[in-house]
Formats: C-alpha cells, sequence, structure tokens
C-alpha cells in the first residue's frame, strides 16, 4: 500500500480513504490534499512519489497549472477595490499599447471573463513563454479574432499576462512580487510564481499526459500555447523560474486550501484581510454560461448549438464557478475557484465554509477534472 502521511479529522476520514485509493489503485504517482472547513484545517494529507525514488513530502510543492488563474483573480478584485482598475474601462487606459490593432475596447472584464477575443499572441514564438516583455509585447500587436464581447473562448495564457502588466503598472510590482507580498505573505499561504532555486528544489517532478490545451497541436487549440518552450515538460527552471500567471504558480495544496478558506469566509482569515466580502461577491458572480468554445481547432469557433452537460461551464470575474458534471467547484452549488491542466483542482465553498485544494503531479490528460480528483470530490460529498 502507498504510504500516506498527514492527518484527517474523524468526520473526513471518507477523504483519507479515497486519497489512499488514488495512489494505490488509480494511478496516481505523488499527491497532496488540504480542506480548510469554518478557518479550521481538517485535512492535511500527502503521499506517493515527489519523483521517482524520492517522497512526497510535508512542504512538497507543485504546478498545479490553471489553478493559478483564481489568484490572477484575487489580484484584480484587489485593484477594484482600492478604486485603482476599473473592469469595464480600456485596458489601454494603463497600458496604452495594448490598444493597438482594434483592442482599444478591451476591458478588463473581457479578459477575466475569457471573451476579449485575444486568446493567442502569435508574434510570441516557442519559448518566449519565460520571457515577460516578449510575451507582454506579442500581446500588445495581436489584433482580436473576434470583435470583443462577442465570443466566447479561454484565454489560456494570454489572460495572466493582460492582467498581470495591469498590476505590473498600477503597483509598480511584477505580478508574481505582488501576490507574494501582497496575498500569500500576510497570510501564510504556502504558493507563488517566478521560484528562486531554494523554492525549486521543493518541487515535485510533474508528469504531462496529452489530451490537455497546453499539449494541443494545429488549429485555434495549438495558437494557445504556442509560446510554450519546444519540448516543454513543465520540471526545467526555465518553467519554475518565470512569472507565468495564468498556469505556474507552485505550492502545496495546504497553501492554497488556506487562500481559499479566505475567500469561504469572505475575503478574511486570522484576522488577516486580502478583499473585502462586497468585492468578492462581485466577482464570483455569474457573467456567462453555456459552451466556453465551441471547437478550438477551428477559427472562428462553429457555432454552439446543443451544449453536452459535461461542456457547460460557468463563468464568474476569473473564477470559474460550480460547474458540473466536468468542471466541479465544491458541492452545494455555491463553489468558486479554478482547476488546472492535468488535474488540479481548488476552490471556495461559501455554502459549508470550505477552503479545498487537491494538487497531483500526474498530470490527468482531458478536458474535465479527472476519475481522481472526482472521487476526492465525490468523498467530500459524503463527509459534509
Amino acid at each position: 500500500m502507498a504510504r500516506v502521511e498527514g492527518w484527517c479529522e474523524d468526520g473526513f476520514a471518507p477523504l483519507r480513504e479515497a486519497f489512499a485509493a488514488n495512489l494505490d489503485l488509480h494511478g496516481e504517482m505523488g499527491a497532496s490534499l488540504a480542506v480548510m472547513r469554518h478557518g479550521r484545517m481538517v485535512v492535511d494529507l500527502w503521499g506517493g512519489e515527489a519523483d521517482a525514488g524520492r517522497a512526497w513530502e510535508r512542504d512538497t510543492t507543485a504546478c498545479m497549472m490553471s489553478v493559478a488563474k483564481g489568484f490572477v483573480a484575487l489580484a484584480a478584485a484587489r485593484l477594484v477595490e482600492r478604486g485603482a482598475l476599473d473592469l469595464d474601462a480600456p485596458v489601454a487606459r494603463h497600458w496604452p499599447e495594448f490598444a493597438r490593432n482594434g483592442k482599444q475596447d478591451v476591458t478588463p472584464r473581457h479578459v477575466l471573463t475569457h471573451v476579449a477575443g485575444i486568446p493567442v499572441a502569435d508574434a510570441a514564438p516557442p519559448g518566449s513563454i519565460h520571457d515577460w516583455d516578449r510575451m507582454v509585447g506579442a500581446i500588445a500587436t495581436q489584433a482580436p479574432l473576434w470583435p470583443p464581447g462577442s465570443v466566447r473562448c479561454y484565454h489560456s495564457a494570454t489572460m495572466g499576462f493582460v492582467i498581470g502588466e495591469l498590476v505590473r503598472r498600477i503597483t509598480g510590482k511584477g505580478f508574481a512580487r505582488h501576490v507574494a507580498e501582497e496575498v500569500c505573505g500576510p497570510l501564510g499561504v504556502d504558493y507563488g510564481f517566478a521560484l528562486d532555486a531554494e523554492a525549486q528544489a521543493r518541487c515535485a517532478r510533474m508528469m504531462p499526459a496529452g489530451g490537455t490545451l497546453m499539449t494541443g497541436k494545429g488549429g485555434l487549440g495549438g495558437r494557445l500555447w504556442a509560446a510554450l518552450a519546444d519540448g516543454e515538460d513543465f520540471n526545467g527552471a526555465a518553467w519554475r523560474g518565470a512569472d507565468i500567471p495564468s498556469a505556474n504558480g507552485h505550492g502545496t495544496a495546504r497553501g492554497v486550501a488556506r487562500f481559499y478558506g479566505a475567500l469561504a469566509l469572505g475575503g478574511a482569515l486570522d484576522g488577516v484581510r486580502i478583499v473585502g466580502a462586497e468585492t468578492l461577491a462581485r466577482f464570483a458572480s455569474l457573467q456567462w454560461e453555456g459552451r466556453p468554445w465551441a471547437r478550438l481547432d477551428a477559427t472562428p469557433p462553429a457555432d454552439e448549438g446543443p451544449v453536452e452537460p459535461a461542456q457547460r461551464r460557468r463563468m464568474g470575474i476569473g473564477f470559474l464557478l460550480d460547474s458540473p458534471p466536468g468542471r466541479p467547484q465544491g458541492v452545494s452549488g455555491l463553489g468558486f475557484g479554478h482547476s488546472g491542466a492535468g488535474g488540479a483542482q481548488a476552490f471556495a465553498d461559501p455554502a459549508h465554509g470550505i477552503g479545498f485544494c487537491y494538487c497531483p503531479n500526474r498530470m490527468h490528460g482531458g478536458a474535465d477534472i479527472g476519475p481522481r480528483a472526482r472521487a476526492l470530490l465525490e468523498a467530500l460529498g459524503r463527509c459534509l
């Protein structure tokens, strides 16, 4: 049987059982799992291997891919709350160069809800994802594929760079530094971007899988992450050391569960307030519902037509809202957070006061959350 370490309160034993079963029976290599409820950590588990022959330890971190978008949303929410950012004013108000080639009317709301029409940065060649100036320069020159607000298409990489550049221009801090100093540091969250050598030494080795947006080839889907280095396996110093707000946040499940534990309580935990409840409710409000992109192998996307339940998405402002069965965010229907390519899951479920994070290193191939994450969410439902 696989080694499982950590602890859980008695009422959450089904989660420990499901976590152990993933390691023993369902191909898990290594992972961590944490749950906060009403401001207390009630589950904190880890086990398996961080790499061949290296055990997953209490402080092992892993890349959680688009789980990072929840931190992007929170950074934007803080600027809105301060009155420094208007969701419905042009991005170009703060970033004049962005207005080029027909983007003068694109707003932060468009970007955060994936309707800005700029899911790609075609002027960024392979390998440039690690270079902030090159990426934001390519986005500034990109012409919209469709009129802003007209087509829902996942801005997989570009969302984070646009909001991150707004953070930089408004606060004078790069995105990684802003999140570290304004959110993760004060709240005691073990999660971050642009890792130094010491932080990189704690990282688990990611085991990529095909079938995710980051491994797509050809068509629009292949263009979303065309700036990745050829042969990128998400384990090198260049990837781990870069500031890629949409995708390369690394952390522990414990840290991210604490982040969402604060959001589940309205934005504050242990006397540390990272956002106000009213602002948070605004960002967790429904902006659209349906199919997020009809076909990523076509330009423009095909007509929507009937939406299969597994394809249905509910979008807040930066946060993904509960979207079962393909992308559930909690168990109450009121959850919000963000999934990550490969199976990582993180959300707040305020109806139960829950902050949840599951962090694996063997990636799931597919657009849904995958069987391992699903087993954990089903167990969480039984616990509650």
